[in-house]
C-alpha cells in the first residue's frame, strides 16, 4: 500500500509518501518526506503567528507535493493546482496512491483547515480514500517509521508485537502538548495526565525568551545547557519542579516560567555562563518532573514498554535520563525513541498513523472530513 501524508497542525508545512507492506510484520519505507520549516517567519514573533502559518501552509502546499511525487518517482506532467481545476480529458497520470493521510486536529484550526482542504481537493479528483489522522497518535507512530519492520526498539533485539508490547506508557511532549498515555493496543488510549497550563516545549519557547536567547526556545536552552561547565559553577541557581511529587499524572511548568522570570530579574549577573547555568537548570527542572511522572505511570500500571514522542522527545538530555530511569528502576521495560528527525512534525509519522487507522477502517468519504482544534485521543 502507498499512502501520501499531509501534515499541517502548527509552522510546518509537510507532505510524505510511504510505502506499506504485511500485517504481522510491517514495513514502513519512506518514500519521500520534506517538511518546510516556517522557523525564520515567526522567529521576530516569539511564537507561531497563525495567519502568516496559514499563508505559507496554502503556498507551500502545491510545490511540496509535487517535489514529494518526483522524488518518489511519479510521472508530474500537466500537473494543475488546484487540483479541483485540473483539465478532466488531460493526459495527466493519477499517482499510484491507495490513501491519503491528513492530520485533523488537535492544533492551530488555520493551519489544519488548509491541510485538510487540500487532502479533500486530492481525494475528491482522484477519486482516493481519505483517512484523518490525530496528531498526538502520530507521534506515537513516529517511533515505527523508518524502522524497516520488526519494530525493533532501542534496547531489545526481539521483534515487538502487541504481545510483548502493550500496555505501553506514551510520553508525548511538544511546543503544545504534555500528556502521559495509557495505550493498551494500537487505537486503544487512555489519557492518564497533561499539563495544566504550559506544555514543557512552551515553557523552554518562553523561558528562553526571558533570557533573550530568541526562538525556537528548547534547542537553544539544549545548546547552551550543553556548554555549561559543572566544574565553573558560581551561581548555585535552584529552580522549582513543579507538581513533581504530586499524586496524579498531570504537569504545570508555568510556575517555573515565572520562577525563571524572578530569578532572572533579581540577578545583578546576567552574562553568558549565568544564561547557561540557568538554561542547565530549566532543562533538568522540566526532565526530571517529565520523568519522575513517567516511572509513576509506568510502575503503577505494570507497561510493558515506555514510549517517547513529540519535538521535545529529540532533547538528547531527557533521552538519555529516561533511559538511564528505566534501566535502573525497571530494567524489564522496553524503550521506544523516535529517530530525531522524525521527533519534530512530519507527514511520515502521519502516514504510519493513517496505515493503523485504514486497518480499523477508519477511512471516510471527503465529504465528512473536519477539523477539530481540540481533538483527543479516544
Amino acid at each position: 500500500m502507498i499512502i501520501l501524508a499531509i501534515e499541517t497542525s502548527c509552522d510546518d508545512t509537510c507532505v510524505s509518501i510511504i510505502k506499506t507492506s504485511g500485517r504481522k510484520k510491517l514495513i514502513f519505507k519512506i518514500l519521500s518526506n520534506i517538511v518546510s520549516s516556517q522557523v525564520k517567519i515567526h522567529r521576530k514573533y516569539g511564537g507561531v503567528y497563525p495567519t502568516l502559518a496559514k499563508r505559507e501552509h496554502q503556498r507551500n502546499l502545491p510545490i511540496i507535493l509535487k517535489r514529494v511525487l518526483r522524488k518518489a518517482g511519479f510521472a508530474i506532467s500537466n500537473f494543475q493546482f488546484p487540483i479541483s481545476k485540473q483539465i478532466p480529458n488531460s493526459k495527466f497520470q493519477i499517482p499510484k496512491i491507495d490513501l491519503i493521510a491528513v492530520t485533523v486536529g488537535p492544533g492551530l484550526e488555520p493551519c489544519l483547515w488548509v491541510g485538510v482542504n487540500f487532502a479533500k481537493d486530492l481525494s475528491f479528483k482522484w477519486n482516493k480514500p481519505i483517512i484523518p489522522v490525530n496528531h498526538i497518535e502520530a507521534h506515537i507512530f513516529a517511533n515505527f517509521v523508518g524502522l524497516n519492520s520488526k519494530f525493533k526498539s532501542q534496547n531489545s533485539k526481539p521483534q515487538l508485537t502487541s504481545q510483548n508490547l502493550f500496555p505501553a506508557v506514551c510520553l508525548v511532549v511538544s511546543g503544545g502538548h504534555t500528556q502521559l498515555i495509557l495505550m493498551r493496543n494500537i487505537g486503544d488510549y487512555k489519557i492518564l495526565g497533561e499539563t495544566r497550563d504550559d506544555a514543557a516545549g512552551e515553557c523552554f519557547d518562553k523561558t528562553a525568551r526571558i533570557l533573550g536567547l530568541g526562538y525556537p526556545g528548547g534547542p537553544i536552552i539544549a545548546a547552551e545547557a550543553a556548554k555549561y561547565k559543572i566544574q565553573n559553577t558560581r551561581y548555585k541557581i535552584q529552580l522549582p519542579r513543579p507538581m513533581m511529587y504530586t499524586k496524579d499524572y498531570d504537569f504545570s511548568f508555568s510556575g517555573l516560567k515565572t520562577a525563571v522570570l524572578y530569578t532572572y530579574q533579581k540577578s545583578k549577573i546576567k552574562n553568558q555562563n549565568y544564561k547557561r547555568e540557568m538554561c542547565r537548570e530549566i532543562q533538568q527542572a522540566v526532565i526530571d518532573v517529565l520523568i519522575k511522572k513517567t516511572i509513576k505511570a509506568a510502575k503503577d500500571y505494570k507497561v510493558k514498554t515506555i514510549i517517547l514522542g513529540g519535538g521535545v522527545s529529540a532533547n538528547k538530555e531527557l533521552r538519555k535520563q529516561l533511559q538511564e530511569k528505566i534501566k535502573k528502576e525497571i530494567p524489564n521495560t522496553k524503550y521506544l525513541i523516535p529517530d530525531t528527525k522524525y521527533c519534530t512534525d512530519n507527514a511520515a509519522m502521519v502516514g504510519v498513523a493513517g496505515y493503523f487507522n485504514w486497518l480499523k477502517n477508519k477511512s471516510r468519504n471527503w465529504k465528512k472530513i473536519e477539523v477539530n482544534a481540540n481533538l483527543k485521543l479516544k
